[in-house]
């Protein structure tokens, strides 16, 4: 069994030859990789990008001092998890350049939105893994614009966006 360490290199290597490849270049489809380095295709409706792009402009409103790209790739043991939306200092940024691409230190915030394809354990699950790879916070965003903040455990508002509402 490789080490934790080991895995996230492979699927670091696995990942750069996904991106590579340009038969999968123009997917429309979220693309993340399991624990065995095979892809998974996540399709979505508009209306998970435009809830996206409400994240961005709240994360602009309420933590103005950090990047918010969507889409964001993190190597995990488990395979490369895709972020909806993330949240990272400028500081986090440079360390997590570092690491390599896909990078193995998650930011501060992983924002997850749910679909009608995702379940609570598969959430709770990514939730693990962003913790695991050194993410402060993750959000979970359900279909009704609920936004679920979780730290070790369930917090009732972000510690770092202190002012982001609980509700799009």
């Amino acid at each position: 069994m490789p080490t934790t360490t080991t895995a996230k290199k492979e699927h670091q290597k696995r990942w750069q030859e996904i991106v590579g490849d340009p038969l999968l270049s123009d997917l429309p489809y979220k693309v993340e990789t399991n624990h065995r380095g095979q892809i998974v295709l996540s399709p979505h409706k508009n209306r998970h990008s435009v809830t996206q792009e409400q994240i961005q402009d709240l994360f602009d409103k309420h933590a103005p001092d950090g990047l918010q790209p969507t889409e964001f790739a993190i190597a995990t043991p488990e395979g490369v998890k895709v972020a909806d939306v993330i949240w990272m200092s400028t500081g986090r940024w440079e360390q997590m350049q570092k690491t390599g691409d896909p990078s193995t230190l998650a930011p501060e915030i992983c924002v997850e939105v749910m679909s009608e394809s995702n379940d609570w354990d598969e959430m709770y699950f990514k939730r693990e893994l962003y913790r695991e790879a050194g993410a402060e916070e993750v959000w979970i965003v359900t279909e009704d614009g609920d936004v679920h903040f979780f730290a070790e455990e369930k917090l009732q508002a972000s510690g770092i966006a202190k002012e982001f509402p609980s509700e799009l």
